[in-house]
């Protein structure tokens, strides 16, 4: 276990080594119509193609949008660009559509034909990806598919690493890239430790829709008609009802070393899996239903709250990219929408989780192994359903410790960390995200969790929650205006990207289940 409570930041690291930190965002949310039925429109032809178009583009569904920020030099900056694609969507969406503000799904049906797959078009590679979406709801069902999140993605600049690799005797034979995966490395080994202070500080998902739950075996309790809810629960998306998954819980896949990390994947997208066999790759008709009958269609399946990524070139998958060039930055993948964000993420979020990740970068951290796994896993389960209820424990190192006072141990070793930056950003955007996140540790009700459980209850549900909060986010982003230079780039932008579709549809001729075959 990591020896948290001794953290002193190095003497080596000072302000000037946060030159260089890039930070990107992707968000997802649902199309929502204003009678609470998901969408059956297909993905509005203004807003490009799905399947080249660099920002806008859709997850699971055709409904599910998903909005991809370029890497930028500040929060700051990395916000205004996510706005500005909410603004392009809602120009682009019909009158009568919203972006759902929350992270689980409201819904009016509970049949999966109502989740209708992302279409990408007629080429192999498009084909590819709706297929793979096929494989994901047969296995799992496309409800859980439906659940929106948002991922923010960070790297430090080579000047951190290259002072650091200076300062580490033992470090002095590694190449930067090694020395690089090494310490990435580290911070998701820490990152997993600390899961449980994302998750309620950042939780926003304590209740469901009662159709999202038809079918399933649950402990909610009714919240009204057609809300249940658990009253002290974070974030529901993160626990059983969300994006877990059994078949995944045995597959160790340890985050100690780069080819360990590789291999670990590698093996569970090579075993075949006895439940998913009995699926069938393909249907009574012979159409194919999943790519595989393996623990893990593709590398992506993994759901883990934390990824190492590089950016693949065409053709090379996410563990091949990361076997040749190593880990570019981590996805930091457990957080919920923020409801009260017209983009899904404040500011002081988005500044907290810098923090998060620069202290987790820099602690030691010791290999993390099936025990201590065990042991988060509990604290994650724990959180997620009762994370603010009054002197809720966790387990720490095997011993029960209060969630509270653990959690303020971190926040107050936190605050040199979010001085240097602000020392490096100019202003306090830092230091008050990190106060504000000690208030929240210290006063449950002002989580946001514990504010859309109030206002579901006030309002009379959690459909008339997000409706409230959809519309007053459409209007607010309807109002922006873009410079005629803005609005020109991202027009062009979409149009390349039909362009590019048209081309990769002309060049892949071969019949897709020779495709297949040959991916198979």
């Amino acid at each position: 276990m990591s020896d948290f409570a001794k953290f002193k930041v190095p003497s080596w690291i000072h302000d000037e080594h946060l030159i260089g930190m890039l930070r990107g965002i992707e968000k997802e949310g649902l199309r929502v119509k204003s009678d609470g039925y998901l969408t059956q429109v297909p993905h509005p032809k203004k807003l490009g193609s799905k399947l080249t178009h660099p920002f806008i583009t859709t997850d699971y569904s055709e409904n599910l949008l998903e909005l991809i920020t370029d890497p930028k030099d500040s929060p700051k900056d990395t916000l205004l660009m996510l706005r500005q694609l909410h603004v392009l969507v809602y120009r682009a969406l019909p009158e009568d559509e919203l972006m759902w503000p929350l992270s689980m799904p409201y819904m009016r049906s509970a049949e999966d034909e109502d989740i209708p797959l992302a279409d990408y078009g007629r080429s192999n590679t498009g084909k590819l990806k709706t297929l793979y979406r096929s494989g994901l709801g047969i296995r799992y069902g496309r409800r859980m598919q439906a659940i929106a999140g948002l991922h923010y993605n960070l790297s430090f600049g080579d000047g951190l690493f290259e002072t650091w690799q200076a300062q580490t005797s033992s470090a002095h034979n590694q190449t930067l890239t090694d020395f690089k995966n090494d310490k990435y490395l580290g911070l998701i080994r820490n990152f997993k430790r600390l899961t449980s202070i994302i998750l309620y500080l950042l939780g926003a998902s304590p209740n469901v829709s009662s159709c999202f739950l038809a079918g399933l075996e649950h402990d909610l309790i009714l919240q009204n008609d057609s809300t249940y809810y658990k009253p002290t629960a974070t974030s529901l998306r993160m626990g059983k009802l969300g994006y877990t998954n059994s078949v995944q819980e045995n597959l160790d896949i340890r985050y100690n070393d780069l080819p360990e990390y590789i291999a670990g994947l590698r093996r569970a997208i090579q075993t075949p899996h006895e439940s998913f066999k009995k699926l069938g790759l393909n249907d009574a008709d012979g159409n194919p239903i999943q790519i595989n009958d393996h623990i893990l269609q593709i590398e992506n399946e993994y759901y883990s709250p934390i990824r190492p990524k590089q950016i693949a070139n065409r053709g090379e998958t996410p563990t091949e990219a990361l076997e040749r060039r190593g880990i570019a930055y981590v996805e930091f993948r457990a957080i919920d929408l923020d409801p009260y964000s017209d983009v899904g993420i404040r500011l002081s979020s988005a500044c907290f989780l810098e923090i998060v990740a620069l202290y987790c970068l820099l602690n030691d951290s010791p290999d993390l192994l099936p025990e201590e796994e065990e042991e988060l896993a509990i604290n994650v389960e724990r959180v997620v359903n009762e994370g603010r209820r009054t002197n809720l424990h966790i387990v720490n190192d095997g011993i029960e410790v209060p969630l509270e006072r653990w959690m303020l141990e971190h926040l107050n070793n936190m605050l040199p960390l979010a001085a240097m930056f602000d020392a490096h950003y100019g202003g306090n955007d830092y230091r008050a995200a990190l106060a504000l996140m000690q208030g929240k540790a210290s006063h449950s009700e002002s989580t946001i969790s514990a504010q859309v459980n109030a206002d579901s209850e006030r309002l009379g549900g959690m459909w008339q929650l997000g409706l409230t909060l959809a519309q007053q986010h459409r209007d607010a982003l309807l109002a922006q205006t873009f410079s005629p230079n803005t609005q020109a780039k991202y027009e062009v932008l979409a149009e390349k990207s039909i362009l590019q579709q048209a081309e990769i549809e002309e060049a892949e001729t071969e019949d897709f289940m020779d495709f297949l075959e040959q991916y198979r």
